[in-house]
């Protein structure tokens, strides 16, 4: 009872401080506070009682359950090859030099093909660990009762939260960085190459038009969801995954 209650507090403390703060600076408040706790002796009063304890236990392990699912898809995605060796949140060409990649490569203009489809991937995953803070806030804020909503929903309930309280603002981060990111990797350029050699070639003659960093904010946010969700199902359905005694608690019926 009193490791679960030190767990729970820890949780309380470093969401509680941890504002912008990223994930390392979150590990590192709940091993300050842990310190603390720990050399405090145990108490028989009713300051967590077990009707607290309880709603302290679902909504602290929830919040830690996306603490750990969010940084690890962060982790994933936004390592080298994150998003372009992934086949399920790779970033596609846009839509008409996708159609047009096979002419294109016929023509030898493959490498071009190439660069430019590693370079958008790149760029978003240059684009991903903004989403870091946004993701803390809202975990940290999360009521009692959305924590009970998304305990009680299905596999991808948090997902479909962040998604909806998350989304926007996390897309509004991605813009900027993606646009950026974009022009330092060579994406544009190899997309206006492209689209002015999709545009001569016999047979095709095709314009090329369409907003590149829209493309690509909108797959790398997608992909980003994906990858909460396959986390979160994890952890719901992995005893494997839970990786600390408060989700262990939290899911061990």
């Amino acid at each position: 009872m009193r490791k679960l209650t030190i767990t729970t507090l820890l949780l309380s403390a470093a969401i509680a401080t941890s504002s912008q703060a990223g994930w390392s600076d979150l590990v590192e408040s709940v091993k300050k506070t842990g310190e603390e706790l720990i050399k405090q002796p145990a108490t028989t009063n009713s300051a967590v009682s077990n009707t607290s304890l309880s709603s302290d236990t679902l909504i602290n392990g929830l919040r830690e359950a996306l603490v750990v699912g969010s940084e690890r898809a962060i982790k994933s995605i936004s390592a080298e090859g994150g998003y372009l060796n992934d086949p399920q949140i790779r970033v596609p060409m846009p839509a008409v030099l996708d159609k047009l990649a096979g002419p294109l490569r016929q023509f030898g203009m493959g490498d071009q093909v190439d660069q430019f489809e590693q370079s958008i991937n790149s760029a978003a995953e240059r684009a991903a660990p903004q989403a870091t803070a946004i993701l803390v806030d809202n975990i940290r804020n999360m009521s009692f009762d959305d924590a009970r909503k998304i305990y009680e929903g299905s596999d991808d309930a948090a997902t479909q939260y962040f998604r909806e309280k998350a989304g926007p603002q996390i897309a509004a981060l991605f813009k900027p960085e993606i646009d950026t990111a974009l022009g330092e990797v060579g994406a544009t350029k190899y997309y206006n190459s492209l689209a002015t050699q999709a545009a001569q070639l016999p047979l095709v003659g095709q314009q090329v038009e369409g907003d590149l960093t829209s493309h690509v904010t909108t797959a790398a946010l997608d992909g980003l969801f994906l990858k909460l969700a396959a986390e979160e199902k994890l952890i719901r359905q992995n005893p494997a995954a839970r990786s600390t005694d408060l989700l262990k608690k939290l899911w061990s019926n």
